[in-house]
């Protein structure tokens, strides 16, 4: 079959699916309680046990797994298999405590590759594409997951990883390649370079970007595809999950990550209480791994908030675009706020480049949200369009989100641009 054909459980139908997902859930839970002494403590303590689980529905008879599950267990406490059959280590930074490590299998690798071939297919590559990564390799699942994941699908890969901007533009524009995988952020800093350099973004060969690693709106689609010329695609994962490839925006439809169900089982629960949510309703994304073997994961809460939708360009279920998470959101004088909120009143106006910050300071008892922007390229930060755009942005953010913010105009180039996952909210509260 060729590698750009639908695999048949893509085509599937839903009770087809079902019944993978059962007999390999059942398997899963099998094989956490057998090896991993986490999941065997965590299932004892909650008075379950796999032989519990006889449909998909008794999964939510199961205990969460979190963040500090993997932290408490750092480094290996969580595998479920010898570390020495273990082909592969990442983990996450560790800048907010200890890292959380995960581990595959070469069984593992070779089904994160599979998920992200058929997630590179959705997406709209085709034979004899070349592919720019642009995800940083190392330690970060993002260069390596979607590396392996595009030489599956026999595309050709220039591993270029994060930072270098300049020398990114200038491969970009030598080589000529037709797809680009990196963060939306930082796809704005190529485009920002391009300019610098004197070319058209709109004028350079990518065909295609395939964002992810962190939210980003459709109106900063809709910026992204007008100033480059080319189509942008959602990818969503994590690596306690496995890594980018968990589900893939299907270009053919453009309306929300398709969720490869056959290898990853997804649950929306209510933030505060853990209680389930029908489909449709907006909630905290909970993902079971279904065939991985280092290190399994058994309903991990992931903070991201979306809501499950039907199936469109395939069976499988889709998710509604990340837009937030539980936890970066800002409460402001009791207001929710986040920052694809700001980001997408920022997209409004033409005077603004969508490089931004939102700076948590408190005065008093009070706590104040300032938004740090930049003019747009070309414009002077105290010239009278970028003014009026500052106090546009104000008054949308005080009567669309419903709590007041100060406006800090920076030049272009004024916010520091992130190679990776951009940082949006700098909390200065507690300083």
């Amino acid at each position: 079959m060729s590698a750009f054909a639908l695999e048949t459980i893509e085509k599937a139908s839903v009770d087809e699916l079902r019944a993978l997902q059962l007999k390999r859930l059942k398997a899963t839970l099998q094989h956490a309680y057998a090896n991993s002494p986490v999941y065997r403590r965590k299932f004892d303590e909650a008075g379950v046990h796999p032989d519990h689980c006889r449909s998909l529905a008794d999964l939510q008879r199961f205990p969460f797994t979190g963040k500090s599950d993997l932290r408490d267990a750092y480094p290996f406490g969580m595998l479920a298999v010898p570390r020495d059959r273990c082909v592969r280590i990442h983990a996450s930074s560790g800048t907010t405590g200890k890292p959380t490590v995960v581990a595959y299998t070469q069984g593992d690798i070779a089904t994160w590759a599979s998920v992200m071939a058929r997630s590179i297919r959705a997406a709209g590559a085709r034979p004899g594409d070349m592919v720019h990564v642009s995800y940083g390799y190392g330690l970060f699942t993002g260069g390596l997951g979607a590396h392996y994941g595009a030489e599956k699908l026999g595309l050709t890969v220039v591993p270029f990883g994060g930072g270098q901007t300049e020398r990114q533009v200038q491969l970009i524009a030598d080589f000529r390649p037709d797809i680009i995988m990196v963060t939306p952020s930082y796809m704005l800093a190529i485009a920002d370079e391009m300019e610098r350099q004197g070319l058209d973004p709109r004028a350079c060969s990518l065909r295609l970007g395939i964002f992810g690693a962190e939210p980003w709106t459709n109106d900063m689609r809709a910026t992204i595809e007008q100033r480059l010329g080319l189509d942008a695609v959602d990818i969503y994962g994590l690596s306690e999950v496995m890594g980018p490839g968990v589900a893939n925006e299907c270009i053919e439809t453009k309306d929300g990550p398709t969720i490869w169900e056959d290898h990853f089982y997804p649950e929306i629960v209510e933030p505060e209480t853990g209680r389930p949510l029908a489909e449709g309703e907006l909630g905290e994304l909970v993902f079971t791994s279904l065939t991985k073997e280092a290190l399994p994961i058994v309903r991990y809460r992931t903070r991201d908030l979306t809501r499950l939708l039907p199936g469109s360009a395939r069976t499988m279920r889709r998710m509604e675009k990340i837009t937030g998470r539980s936890d970066d959101m800002m409460i402001v004088r009791g207001v929710n706020v986040f920052p694809t909120q700001i980001e997408e009143l920022i997209l409004r106006q033409p005077a603004l480049a969508p490089h931004y910050q939102c700076i948590l300071t408190r005065e008093g008892p009070l706590d104040c949200l300032t938004v740090a922007v930049e003019v747009a390229a070309g414009r002077a930060h105290d010239d009278g369009d970028a003014q009026s755009a500052a106090q546009g942005l104000a008054q949308h953010i005080k009567s669309f989100i419903g709590t007041s913010a100060r406006i800090e105009l920076r030049p272009a180039g004024g916010i520091e641009r992130s190679m990776g996952k951009a940082k949006r909210v700098v909390d200065r509260r507690a300083l």
